[in-house]
């Protein structure tokens, strides 16, 4: 059984502890967590809480459930502590720094990490890659919504100012989206300046975005999410060829799930920084290789 950490204990974490008590071949190791020193949810009761992984005993990979931009921080000191490491790093722009930052701790460590390893960017990845491969030709709309973005949530939340913030992304269609962000303001704050730091943002300066203050975050979340992606293209010279694939999800249930998967698919890989794409599909699985194919070819 492989010794799995979860780092973080937010909407991600929560979801991520339950994916590895159902596990048939993983075991949680602990949970790491700002607050661990003081009184734990009724949930872990149990499970073993630090403020470091090095208290927690053997741990042999990471589920790294922390915001995007703390991820460099974390995946490189516990690489180079020789423990693979999974994140849902979500900014499609700047992955590829990432991995190259990444890289040589990895190597040098002996150690995996996978990144983007969410569900977009992650296991929408893999798709994107199967349908081009099927129509190399052509145009893939991703489509996103309407529903909860995490990123961007966290991120709204981090704009001095504001105390809580959801993000909702509707789709407007050929890959096109609209940000509708709500943001409990904390005493004193001005929404036309909290407005102005969000739209400036990255994560939301690529499309339109509009910002409304209320009273409660608490009481309009709803983290459902979802995606429909279509490809048009092109089999040889067959044209017309048309896909689709579409879902409706608890994202951060669904998040925590592939992040587990690409943790045991690390430990099949060899030294080094992947994407989703880069990982054969059939070591996400639990299981005798020989059997799952018997089952799935």
């Amino acid at each position: 059984m492989k010794q799995i950490a979860v780092v973080g204990y937010g909407n991600i974490g929560r979801y991520a502890v339950q994916a590895i008590l159902a596990s048939p071949d993983m075991e949680l190791a602990g949970l790491v967590r700002r607050q661990a020193s003081g009184p734990q949810p009724a949930e872990l009761a149990g499970t073993q809480v630090a403020e470091d992984v090095s208290e927690l005993g053997q741990v042999d990979a990471a589920l790294l459930c922390t915001p995007t931009r703390s991820v460099l921080s974390y995946a490189s000191q516990l690489l180079g502590r020789g423990i693979n490491t999974v994140d849902s790093y979500d900014i499609h722009s700047s992955f590829l720094e990432l991995r190259d930052q990444l890289e040589p701790i990895a190597q040098q460590n002996q150690a995996v990490a996978v990144i983007s390893a969410g569900w977009d960017p992650g296991s929408d990845s893999v798709i994107r890659t199967l349908l081009e491969a099927c129509a190399p030709r052509g145009l893939t709309d991703t489509n996103f919504g309407p529903g909860m973005s995490m990123g961007h949530s966290v991120a709204a939340k981090a704009i001095d100012g504001v105390i809580d913030a959801l993000s909702l992304t509707i789709p407007l269609g050929s890959g096109l989206h609209r940000r509708v962000v709500y943001v409990e303001l904390a005493a004193g704050a001005e929404l036309a300046s909290v407005t102005s730091a969000i739209k400036a943002d990255p994560y939301f300066s690529h499309d339109e975005t509009h910002v409304l203050a209320v009273e409660s975050i608490s009481s309009i979340t709803d983290m459902g999410h979802g995606v429909e992606m279509t490809r048009k293209g092109a089999s040889g010279f067959s044209e017309n060829q048309r896909f689709q694939f579409t879902m409706s999800i608890n994202n951060p249930a669904l998040t925590a799930q592939i992040m587990l998967a690409c943790a045991r698919a690390s430990f099949k890989q060899q030294p080094g920084v992947y994407t989703m794409p880069q990982i054969p599909v059939i070591d996400l699985l639990p299981g005798d290789r020989d059997s799952l194919l018997a089952r799935l070819v």
